[in-house]
């Protein structure tokens, strides 16, 4: 699924990420906690999760990740946004709440 068809899906907002329309993912991986993320996530996953901590953008990073979805509408700080412009990672929002924001994808054909 390219990302372009994410922010259509869940209504979301394009943070970070100039090179969207190139980026296609084939799983998504909902968490807040990264930990449970480094545990289970493949290299063509898009993360989805609540927290805007350079965490995830580091996480992402870490297992080259290309795109994270903030949920609930939170503001990404711009240091989050910073650091995520500066690794490469596309940065989503939507003000889906997380099981939302799944649901809405996994329907769509995007698997776990």
């Amino acid at each position: 699924m390219k990302l372009t068809e994410v922010l259509e899906i869940t209504g979301a907002t394009c943070v970070v990420g100039e090179q969207l329309a190139d980026i296609e993912v084939h799983h998504a991986f909902a968490s807040d906690l990264m930990s449970d993320v480094l545990a289970m996530s493949r290299p063509d996953t898009l993360l989805i999760t609540g927290l805007t901590t350079p965490q995830i953008i580091r996480t992402a990073q870490m297992l080259d990740l290309p795109a994270i979805l903030v949920v609930r509408g939170k503001d990404v700080p711009q240091d989050v946004a910073d650091l995520a412009r500066t690794t490469g990672i596309v940065l989503l929002s939507t003000h889906d709440i997380m099981y939302v924001a799944s649901g809405k994808l996994y329907a769509r054909g995007l698997s776990g």
